[in-house]
């Protein structure tokens, strides 16, 4: 007996993989200090856990609509109308159980066998694998550190096909911290402008996080109003990982797909997490700001260990809680029974002998990066870059 040829061809998510050989590690009695995890280090707001407890005590546990509740529908509505300029009305809403879920519920509700979905790198570990799972073929675009990780548009004319159905993005980005700039997304838009069958899927989950600009959601452009999913969620901005909540704006013939599809896969959300999600998307903003300026510091303060390491050349993000360094100067270098031929090499290296876990960039599509996650402590930082700046120096 074995798995499906679809299963099969899908790959482990190494940032999952990564964070299990850290916890097996910890569980040995060895203090690892875990940077491979994409997760805020703090709790969820309070407001937003009382409403989740009146929500139990006022009954609010049986089956949610497949879509949602109306009254979250209409406040992602007016949010994205508020906060994004985007114009989606409530029944182009579609909850899901985060945003993973919703990129998942496009891709399938759109792909073909052997349609293409054009991805720049670096990506999110799980999108080719999303496409692949539907019968569709990744497309990747390259960048590199120079370019701040951000695509050439020559380049995504020239890989549009015939068979191109989806363009899929983040910004800021998971895992450069890379944000598009709107100048940047008014030329992606007017590339695919004239492209009337190709959908762009944008995701923002970070939207939140970010450091000296503000955000720009490529659907409020103009250009591709038609044709614009929007996908975002509560838990990076919100601390609400576990909670499992994501959203997606989209056409009203695709919202209506991705509402038949969910409904034969998952059905509703969570109810009482749904609840919470009206009030934290109608709340306040301060606690999310409070955590964004905390992000910011430690950003500054990974940045100047990592400038100090010789053989690593860090970014400046400008988003989200990652630094994606270029670290191929160690590429052929060895230590012991440990020769680093890649960066996920370095990344187990650095496990095994810093007590550090991080993500090789292979996972994210360029192999000559690691990711490396700040939603740690300012003193957990500090010790795990002095750990991996003394492993490092042992390798020659």
């Amino acid at each position: 007996m074995e798995v499906s040829k679809r299963l099969q061809a899908v790959t482990e998510s190494q940032t999952l993989v990564m964070t299990k050989k850290a916890r097996e590690l910890a569980a040995t009695g060895v203090k690892v200090i875990n940077l491979s995890i994409g997760e805020p280090d703090f709790d969820t707001p309070e407001f937003i856990n009382t409403a989740a407890k009146q929500a139990i005590d006022d009954g609010w546990t049986h089956y949610p609509p497949v879509a949602g509740y109306p009254e979250l529908r209409q406040a992602i509505s007016t949010k994205f109308k508020e906060q994004n300029n985007l114009d989606y009305a409530p029944e182009q809403i579609i909850v899901s159980g985060g945003a993973k879920h919703s990129i998942t519920n496009v891709i399938f509700s759109i792909i073909n066998e052997g349609d293409e979905v054009i991805i720049p790198a670096p990506y999110w570990v799980s999108y080719p694998e999303m496409v692949k799972l539907a019968g569709g073929v990744p497309v990747i675009l390259e960048s590199n550190i120079d370019s701040d990780y951000t695509f050439n548009i020559a380049d995504l004319k020239n890989v549009i096909t015939d068979k191109t159905k989806i363009v899929l993005f983040s910004s800021p980005c998971n895992p450069s911290g890379s944000v598009f700039s709107k100048a940047f997304l008014t030329e992606v838009a007017k590339t695919l402008d004239s492209h009337d069958d190709i959908i762009v899927i944008s995701d923002e989950i970070y939207e939140h996080i970010q450091y000296g600009q503000g955000h720009v959601s490529i659907g409020s452009l103009g250009f591709l109003k038609d044709r614009v999913v929007t996908v975002n969620g509560l838990s990076k901005g919100f601390a609400m990982t576990g909670w499992r909540i994501g959203y997606l704006g989209a056409p009203t013939w695709l919202a209506k797909a991705v509402e038949k599809l969910q409904g034969q896969f998952t059905s509703g959300t969570n109810s009482i997490a749904q609840r919470a999600a009206i009030e934290a998307i109608n709340g306040p903003l301060e606690e999310t700001k409070k955590m964004n300026a905390v992000f910011e510091k430690r950003r500054q303060i990974i940045y100047d260990c990592l400038v100090d390491i010789e053989g690593i050349k860090p970014n400046f993000p400008s988003g989200a809680f990652y630094v994606f360094p270029d670290i191929r100067a160690y590429f052929g270098k060895s230590y012991g029974d440990h020769v680093i031929q890649s960066a996920t090499d370095l990344c187990l290296f650095l496990l095994s002998d810093a007590h550090v876990s991080m993500v090789g960039g292979d996972s994210f599509g360029n192999p000559e990066c690691i990711r490396i996650s700040y939603a740690a402590s300012e003193a957990d930082i500090r010790e795990a870059m002095a750990n991996v700046k003394a492993s490092l120096a042992k390798l020659a």
